[in-house]
């Protein structure tokens, strides 16, 4: 999988956790509710501007239209199929993963933390923890931009604070870059 398709899953796991952190809903409906369609336009605006030329007005015009929209919709969905396991290993070892975070979270306990900072935690500290394969400041970058296009101003801060401290106190399986 792209790095561009991780970070699209990435996306997805964090809203899809903040719904079940929040509002409750078992797994299955959050999958069986989530909309794609922000996605599937996000990566249709991203072929546009990936063609060197504009398509010009032609016949063939709906049906470029038609099949940049399916390869942007399959790319969406791969992502999405993606974000799904990453939700899945987050809750089936949330025990572990918040203990983690609580025993880094000097002064704050968790259930005050807002929620998408200890929702993009959690998936962070899941990846580092289980997904051997992505290196540890991979999953440390990418957490802080979520925090930062998610959460407050300060969340960017806040969560590398914490990840950082966790790669300095912990090994975790797999590289560090």
């Amino acid at each position: 999988m792209t790095a561009g398709k991780r970070r699209t899953a990435r996306e997805m796991a964090v809203q899809m956790l903040y719904q079940s952190d929040l509002g409750g809903s078992a797994l299955p409906h959050i999958f069986n509710t989530f909309d794609l369609t922000e996605y599937v336009n996000s990566e249709m605006a991203a072929e546009g501007k990936r063609r060197s030329e504009p398509d010009p007005v032609s016949e063939n015009g709906e049906a470029v239209e038609r099949a940049a929209r399916a390869r942007a919709r399959k790319r969406a969905e791969d992502a999405f199929v993606y974000a799904q396991g990453l939700v899945r290993g987050v809750m089936e070892n949330v025990e572990r993963v918040d203990e983690m975070i609580r025993g880094q979270a000097d002064h704050w306990r968790l259930e005050r933390m807002p929620a998408v900072d200890r929702n993009v935690l959690r998936l962070a500290v899941y990846e580092m923890l289980y997904e051997k394969e992505t290196p540890k400041l991979v999953v440390l970058d990418e957490a802080i931009e979520l925090a930062k296009k998610f959460g407050s101003e300060q969340s960017g801060r806040f969560v590398n604070g914490l990840l950082d401290g966790l790669l300095k106190q912990h090994t975790f399986p797999g590289s560090l870059t």
